[in-house]
């Protein structure tokens, strides 16, 4: 039949021509662009996971550009600080010259403590100056605030990290568990505080072992004070215990200090050595760590200090004698605020940020409450070389300032080394891992496969101009019905 009202071959040849031209401008679109997905229609679901790797991806790409600058100051850190370290060693060997009062001259001495001048003037110089960015790195800024800490409870507070999150503050709460001790030994020498006849012993604590011997006779008091003039040297102290015993102890608190008895003649029959006074016998006994909870964690203990080392509080901080016997009350402090927060993760939440605190390296805070401060051994402070009735006498204390304010830098130095290795470097590791597959997951999904899609414009190019050839036989195809009319 023919119809000349609806030409419906020519119809048909239309739509498929539509079709063909809509899928060549599609196929070209992903071409020119790379993108298998360029508006919503293309394909809804992938273009909501697609969008959500984009995001994810984005906010890695940051993390590992926060993650690499905070490397950068750690480093500036770290150098700054080993310039201070070089500085301090170079002081030992001034101070050990020092104390060879006999081989040098007051002179000399003295040309010793202006070069120790400037240098604890150097240290503080760097503390203050030492900046990344403007941000100044190694004056306290960057050290936590805290409030509430009780000297005649808690020294030498180090605030290494705190997480706040969504918190203003962070309230700790320190609880001796166990008490702790000195290395303890009871020596019974004799009657009516005195020796009842000659002795020789040996004392052997954390520093050394000394050699004593006394006649019959002295008095109790008299071998406490040989004792103790020697405590530098044995790491032990003595005091006057009952009428008839001195009491040993070694002259730190802890699990690593210890007191040795040997009794090295056999003259005098009452000498003994018991754990306490008419108990059992011992000649060696061990000190005890404090132990104690911080917040609800169990912390470290070594000696008189404690240090916890969690997600929300890393921490180290000493404790007096006093404060470290159990009493079943907390100590408590509160840390308001102050230290760094690193962003290393996409994600702003406390999972993925790290608190850093770093404290203050200038004179006046390298040291311990028990040596003595860094400032001090400037000319006229009481560690000052150029101190005391002869040149050299405060050396053993300028010594031992030297020795814990170099441990203090060297420990700064390996934790910023910790931070920096361990967890800048591996979070760097794994963000970028993560980057590669998150890059490669949204390839796959909006991403254009050129090779399919080559294929298929070849296609939609055939089918286009086999639709246009069609559309003219069928336009042709009613002016056939003319013919019937001649």
């Amino acid at each position: 039949m023919s119809r000349i009202n609806t030409n419906v071959s020519a119809l048909i040849a239309q739509r498929s021509l539509e079709n063909s031209n809509a899928d060549l401008s599609t196929r070209l679109q992903r071409l020119s662009t790379g993108l298998k997905i360029n508006r919503g229609s293309d394909n809804p679901s992938g273009l909501i996971v697609s969008e959500r790797l984009r995001s994810e991806i984005s906010g890695v790409s940051q993390a590992i550009d926060n993650v690499e600058r905070a490397s950068s100051v750690i480093s500036t850190a770290e150098a700054a600080l080993q310039e201070i370290n070089a500085m301090l060693v170079d002081m030992k060997s001034s101070v050990i010259e020092a104390a060879n009062t006999e081989a040098f001259s007051r002179e000399e001495i003295l040309a010793n403590q202006l070069q120790i001048d400037s240098v604890v003037d150097s240290i503080t110089r760097i503390a203050n100056t030492t900046s990344f960015s403007g941000l100044k790195l190694l004056n306290g800024s960057l050290d936590y605030i805290h409030s509430g800490v009780q000297i005649s409870q808690i020294v030498d507070l180090d605030l290494q990290g705190v997480s706040f999150g969504t918190n203003d503050r962070v309230d700790v709460s320190v609880e001796v568990l166990n008490s702790a001790e000195r290395a303890t030994v009871f020596v019974s020498a004799g009657g009516g505080g005195i020796l009842t006849s000659s002795v020789m012993f040996a004392i052997g604590g954390n520093v050394g072992v000394e050699v004593f011997e006394f006649t019959s006779g002295v008095a109790n008091s008299g071998v406490v004070a040989a004792i103790n003039s020697r405590s530098e040297a044995t790491g032990v102290s003595a005091s006057v215990g009952d009428a008839s015993g001195i009491r040993l102890n070694s002259v730190l608190f802890g699990a690593d200090q210890f007191v040795s008895v040997e009794k090295l003649s056999s003259e005098n029959q009452s000498f003994r050595t018991v754990d306490v006074p008419g108990g059992i016998e011992i000649n060696r006994d061990t000190g005890e760590n404090v132990l104690a909870m911080v917040n609800g964690n169990l912390a470290v203990g070594n000696g008189l200090n404690i240090s916890l080392r969690t997600s929300v509080l890393n921490l180290k901080m000493g404790l007096t004698p006093g404060a470290a016997q159990r009493t079943g009350t907390p100590y408590e402090f509160t840390v308001l605020g102050g230290g760094t927060t690193y962003q290393v993760g996409p994600a702003a939440n406390i999972q993925q940020q790290i608190g850093f605190g770093l404290p203050s390296v200038a004179a006046h805070t390298l040291g311990g409450s028990t040596t003595g401060y860094l400032i001090e051994m400037k000319f006229g402070g009481d560690a000052a070389l150029s101190g005391g009735t002869y040149p050299g006498e405060n050396a053993k204390r300028a010594s031992d300032i030297l020795s814990v304010a170099i441990d203090q830098i060297t420990m700064l130095r390996s934790r910023l080394g910790a931070f920096e290795r361990n967890t800048l470097q591996a979070t760097l590791r794994n963000s970028q891992i993560v980057l590669e597959n998150l890059a490669s997951s949204e390839s796959v999904i909006r991403g254009a496969d050129f090779a399919e899609e080559t294929a298929a414009m070849t296609r939609a190019q055939i089918l286009q101009q086999a639709g246009t050839s069609t559309l003219a036989i069928a336009n042709n195809t009613a002016a056939n019905a003319i013919s019937l009319l001649r």
